[in-house]
This record gives structure tokens, sequence and C-alpha cells, in this order.
């Protein structure tokens, strides 16, 4: 007996991957506002569930302790002209979630199969009717495979860091020995992450065989984000689009 086709989505979904630092968050926002979509921000999930983690004083470590601590916890996302709200447990943590140790804690914890696979769950969910731009680490490849519209954003690390720092400046954070993350601090700890998020045994960081590789290296930022419209045009109907 064969089984039934999967349902048509009703809008497709644009998946954005890439590297830490390379600028998915903007092209999401860009793109989720030109055409009409919902900017799900999956990477704002890892960062509340790693501020609950950090909140409640357990290991990046314990998986056990960790998938538990998600099976009590809700997060929800209210996308917002200037980018997503994020509610943890009915709170918002939108602010918080965006600080160094948060972010760092996230590629720690996010980097447990149990996790993943409880993550992926809650992002299909969230998408499944389509009509969304979601980024991150495996949209393409796991949490969406047949997204109508594939991007794998890209730079070197060196150009990254430039950008988030520039972007930040010198801020506390307890991940480095000085006192303030330099620029230098800052590529470095995007490299490891890097190391991190593509040697990793569950979803490592890689572009779907089907994704359009976008390297944004020499690039401006309204040259990127012309690009992506062009390739979101390329692959979707424009009645589809609003």
């Amino acid at each position: 007996m064969s089984e039934s086709p999967t349902p048509k989505r009703e809008r497709p979904v644009i998946a954005i991957d890439g590297p830490a630092g390379a600028g998915k968050s903007t092209m999401a926002a860009h793109l989720a506002r030109r055409f009409g979509f919902l900017n799900l921000e999956t990477g704002a999930m890892y960062r509340a569930l790693a501020f609950k983690a950090i909140d409640n004083d357990l290991g990046f470590e314990d998986e056990d302790a960790l998938v538990a601590l998600a099976d009590e916890t809700r997060i929800v996302l209210e996308p917002q002209l200037e980018g997503n709200r994020v509610f943890l447990d009915g709170v918002d943590v939108s602010r918080r979630v965006r600080e160094a140790d948060v972010t760092a804690a996230a590629s720690k914890v996010s980097v447990h199969p149990r996790l993943r696979a409880w993550m992926v769950d809650q992002q299909r969910l969230m998408g499944q009717k389509g009509g969304v731009v979601m980024e991150g680490r495996d949209i393409g490849t796991v949490v969406f495979p047949d997204a109508e519209v594939k991007i794998f954003l890209d730079a070197a690390p060196e150009v990254r860091g430039n950008r988030r720092y520039r972007q930040s400046g010198p801020v506390q954070t307890k991940f480095t020995e000085q006192s303030s993350t330099t620029e230098e601090a800052m590529v470095r700890e995007l490299k490891e992450r890097d190391e991190r998020d593509r040697n990793r045994a569950e979803s490592p960081l890689r572009p779907a065989e089907d994704a359009i590789i976008l390297d944004s290296t020499s690039m401006t930022l309204d040259e990127v984000l012309a690009a992506a419209e062009a390739i979101v045009r390329s692959h979707v109907a424009e009645p589809q689009l609003h």
C-alpha cells in the first residue's frame, strides 16, 4: 500500500543556513518584510533554552538534564517588523538572549542530538503551513529538506568577526580571557564555533545539495540582500508572494 502524499504547503518555506555571524538574521528579516512572510529565527530558540540552562545552573555538557529542561519549557517566537520577540515560559527574554554569554552557551547546548531533535520538532510545527523564512544551521538539510528556497549564506571568518565586532563593539564575556572582547578574540571564537558546528555528530553545518551558496565576503549588505531577493524570485512564482 503506497503512502499518502505529503500535503502541499499553503505557501513556500525559505530556508537560510550558514555559520555564525554570516548575516542570516539580517537576510531573514529583510526577506520576510519584502515578501510578507513570517521570520522564524530558530537560533533564538537555542539561545532561550541556553539562557534557561544558565539560570538553572546546568552544565552545557549534561544532555540528560538539558533534555529534561526542554521537556518542561515553552518557547514562543512572536514575529515583529523589527525582529522576533522571544518568550520563554511566558516571559519576554528578547534582550537577554542576544547577550554574548547566552549566544556562546547556545553553541555548546546545540551539539546534543536529543536536544536538536526536540528543537526540530518545534521548528517544523512553526513552519508547517509555509509562508515563513527560517534561518539556522540545518534548516535546509534537516528541518525542511523540502523547502522551496534554500540559501547557504557564508563569509570568511575574519570578515564575519569584523562585522560582528563593528556591530557590537567591545562587550563583556566570560568566554574570553580578556576583560572585553577584541576583534581578534571574536574572530577566534567564530572559528571555534565553526569547528563545533561543522564537526558535530548530529546535523553538522553544511549546505543542502540543492542550496544556492551565497558568499558575502566581498559583498556589501545591499548587494547581499539584492542577491537573496533575486534567488527567491527565481524559485518561487511571484503570485505566491505578498
